[in-house]
Order: structure tokens, then C-alpha cells, then sequence
């Protein structure tokens, strides 16, 4: 009998998927893109009295050479504030650490520890003594144990797969080694930096200088994040640590992180999952001197909030341009809504949009899924005759209206497939003529890459 000759044109749907190659390195053989270097920063200024260090556990099977253990400390004392998942089930470091700060309204922290490959999530009883036993192990390296007192002075951080027990005891004897390489030079950073990656193919690391109003002091500000897929706002799997020489009261510092990642971390996303362990931490241990920002309503306090807004939005950012099998790296922008709200609920509906995201990887400039997904955003502000959408280039070129005023213009297909070729793409969404606020939410496309990646993420 002879046999079925196959279908054209499902060999032509399916030609491309076969022959798929990972473009993510984690954890393989750690080689980095060619496109992503330009993200990795090759020198630094980091805050004084902060080091970071790592070592090598092999908290996963397949991981036999490259760091998964990552620290972060202060040598003194410090302020630390955070930000976690709004997950109903939230792993067991988060659940750790929030009760730690809150027990010590984030005074006297000494450290973050953070471990790759296994997110110490939906473990039960068993994953908060584990928790617990990382962050007191930790302590342990800064002597800071007080008689009677069993809480730890140390954040802990998990990330990777869900549902699954830490090697525990593997973890806690390389706690030890990731101190004894602790280090302030750019190299210590970097290397904390690739400890805390999954699927991620470059490390993300920031650093910075700033001044504040009153004070002759230059300060320094240092950041690492994590995250490629698994990501959508409160929070969008992530981890962020953050650390400051600046002098701020720990309520203040709290207050300021919790602004700063309404328009950073809780403005990015991939694929619109929120993850069971999504938690950005802020230590400030005042070492450059200087006093003590103590007011909400000073100068240096408003000041203070701003770089960080600044810096968290610089550091998330990267997030989204590793995004898991990304090409495109989108700012949407919503303008001309009602309140900041209307415009961030628009604008996140846009960017969790699987049509929209395919499209713009396929290069389509199919503005109609943009106006959907601005319809079913479930703003009852949007005014249908007065909505504008357009693609603006980042070269400061003329705009391409798609839609003006609720009139559909006519496209010029050649151009707009120039831009969609582009890495950087922005749309622009104008919901009245009357509202005056706006927001922006950064994403990017969804490709046959992404589902590879996911399909045996566990492996």
C-alpha cells in the first residue's frame, strides 16, 4: 500500500518549527547572544559598604559549573524595604521575608540570598523551614544573632521551578563560599548579577551616581533583576535587589520603592503571568554620610523618589528586552485618558494580547488587534470617535497614523513594515480629546521561541 504523501501546505506551516534552536543560554554553555552584550555593562560605580559575591550549589541537576547561589550585603546594619507577588500562592521566601521586614519594620537587615533553580514555591510547611534555614545561615556569616531572637536579618530570595524541594542542605553549605567571595569590585556585581539568571541570556545590572537636594554628598545607587518570561505586572518569574549608600528611614524607603515600581516593575510585561515568587528588595545603608532623609515632604525626599523611578524603570526595562524568544522590544503609550488608571488598564491589555504580540512578531501592522484589545480593556472612559492610534518611530520621524479619531487612515504598508522590521517599536493610543493623563507599559512580541523555551522549561 502506498503511503499518504503529506501536505503541502502543512509542511510549509511546519518547516521553520523543526528546526527551532534556543536562543536563550541558561542553563547551557552560558553563551551570551551578540545582540544582548550591548546590555551587559562593562565597568560600574557601586554604593559603599555594599558587596556582592556567589558560589556554585548545582541546585539543579543539569547545572554542573555555573554559579546559583547569589549574596548581597551591607557592612553594617541597614534600611530595606520590598515589593512582592500579589500571587495567591506565594512562594515560601516571600512569605519569609515579608514577615521578617514587617517584624523588624525594615531595620537591622544585613544581607539578600538569592538561589537559581527552584522557586521554594507550593512546598508547604517544609518550604518555609527551608526559607527560614537560608536566611539564618546567612546571618550566621555577619554574626548578628541576637539571644531569644529567631527571626533572620536576611532577605531570601528563590526563583525557578515550581513545586519542587531546595537542596536544602546543598544551599546552606555553599552560604559559606558565596561570603567568603564577597567583593565590591565590578566583577563581584556581574558575577551575583549571572548567579540569579534562569532562562535568562544576559546578566542585568545598573549602577549610578546622584545627588540630593541639601547635601554635598554623591551617592550611589546599584541594581540586579532577573526575569524573562513569567512576567506581567504585581509583580511581573522576577527578582529584584537594589542597593543605596544613601541615608533614608526605612518607612521612607518603603514608600519611595512602592512608587518607583508602579512605573517600573509593575509596567513591564512579557506574557502576562504573574509569578509566585516576584519580589523587588531596596537596601540603604547611609555610608556616604550625609543626613538622614526622614520627611515626605522635603526636597530631597521628592528628589530621591524620582532616581529611583528613574533607575527602577532603567533596570526593569532589561527584562523586557530578554524577553523569552523576544524580537521586539514595545513601548506602549496610552494618552488622553480619564486618570492614570483608565490608561495603565488600557495599556497592559494591549501588551498581554497574544494578537497583538504575534502580529508585531510576524511584522503585520494589524492596528485592528490594538483597537480590540483597547475595547475589551473594560475603561468605560474610552470614547470610540475621539480614540487615535499610531506607530511612532524612535527616530524622530513623522509618526504613522493608523487611526484618527475613530476614522481609520490609509496605511502605507511599505513603511509601516520598516518600522515593525525595527527592534524598538512604540505605539501610541490617544483615548479623548479631553483626558490629560497617560501611562506606559513596556513589552515585547511573542515568538515560536517562546513556546519551545516553555514547552520543557522543566528539563
Amino acid at each position: 500500500m502506498a503511503l499518504a504523501r503529506p501536505n503541502p501546505r502543512w509542511l510549509a506551516r511546519t518547516r521553520g518549527l523543526t528546526s527551532q534552536v534556543r536562543a536563550y543560554s541558561a542553563p547551557g554553555d552560558g553563551t551570551i547572544p551578540a545582540s544582548k552584550k550591548k546590555y551587559i555593562p562593562t565597568s560600574g560605580t557601586y554604593p559603599l559598604g555594599f558587596k556582592a559575591g556567589s558560589a556554585h550549589v548545582g541546585v539543579k541537576a543539569s547545572n554542573t559549573r555555573f554559579d546559583d547561589l547569589a549574596l548581597i550585603a551591607s557592612d553594617t546594619p541597614c534600611a530595606a524595604a520590598a515589593v512582592f507577588t500579589t500571587n495567591k500562592f506565594q512562594a515560601a521566601p516571600v512569605t519569609v521575608s515579608r514577615d521578617m521586614l514587617k517584624k523588624r519594620s525594615g531595620n537591622g537587615i544585613r544581607a539578600v540570598v538569592i538561589n537559581s533553580g527552584c522557586a521554594n514555591a507550593v512546598t508547604g510547611k517544609g518550604g518555609i523551614q527551608d526559607a527560614l534555614r537560608m536566611g539564618l545561615e546567612t546571618d550566621k556569616c555577619f554574626e548578628t544573632s541576637t539571644p531569644g531572637d529567631d527571626a533572620p536579618r536576611s532577605i531570601v530570595m528563590s526563583t525557578g521551578v515550581i513545586g519542587q524541594r531546595l537542596p536544602i542542605d546543598k544551599i546552606v553549605s555553599k552560604i559559606p563560599s558565596a561570603h567568603y567571595n564577597l567583593g565590591s569590585s565590578h566583577d563581584h556585581w556581574l558575577g551575583a548579577a549571572k548567579a540569579i539568571c534562569t532562562t535568562d541570556t544576559f546578566p542585568k545590572l545598573v549602577s549610578r551616581t546622584f545627588t540630593l537636594p541639601g547635601s554635598d554628598k554623591e551617592y550611589s545607587i546599584a541594581g540586579m533583576t532577573k526575569g524573562a518570561g513569567m512576567i506581567h505586572p504585581n509583580m511581573a518569574t522576577l527578582l529584584g535587589i537594589i542597593c543605596t549608600d544613601a541615608p533614608i528611614s526605612a518607612p521612607l524607603l518603603q514608600s519611595a520603592l512602592t512608587a518607583a515600581v508602579t512605573k517600573s516593575f509593575n509596567s513591564i510585561s512579557i506574557d502576562g503571568d504573574t509569578s509566585t515568587n516576584d519580589t523587588v528588595a531596596i537596601l540603604a545603608n547611609g555610608a556616604a554620610g550625609g543626613q538622614e532623609i526622614s520627611s515626605k515632604d522635603s526636597e530631597a525626599y521628592a528628589a530621591f523618589e524620582n532616581m529611583l523611578t528613574s533607575f527602577a524603570i532603567d533596570l526593569s526595562t532589561l527584562v523586557v528586552r530578554d524577553g523569552e524568544g523576544a524580537t521586539k522590544f514595545v513601548t506602549i503609550r496610552v494618552t488622553h485618558a480619564a486618570s492614570y488608571s483608565d490608561a495603565k488598564r488600557v495599556a497592559n491589555s494591549i501588551a498581554r494580547s497574544p494578537l497583538v504580540k504575534t502580529a508585531l512578531y510576524g511584522k503585520d501592522a494589524n492596528w485592528g488587534r490594538i483597537l480590540c484589545a483597547t475595547g475589551y480593556a473594560g475603561v468605560d472612559s474610552i470614547i470610540p470617535e475621539e480614540t487615535s492610534v499610531s506607530f511612532v518611530p524612535r527616530d524622530g520621524s513623522e509618526r504613522l497614523k493608523l487611526l484618527v479619531k475613530g476614522e481609520p487612515e490609509t496605511v502605507d504598508e511599505e513603511r509601516a513594515g520598516r518600522l515593525l522590521e525595527s527592534e524598538d517599536l512604540e505605539i501610541e493610543v490617544e483615548l479623548s480629546e479631553k483626558g490629560g493623563e497617560e501611562a506606559t507599559v513596556w513589552t515585547c512580541d511573542f515568538s515560536h521561541e517562546y513556546v519551545t523555551i516553555n514547552g520543557d522549561y522543566r528539563t
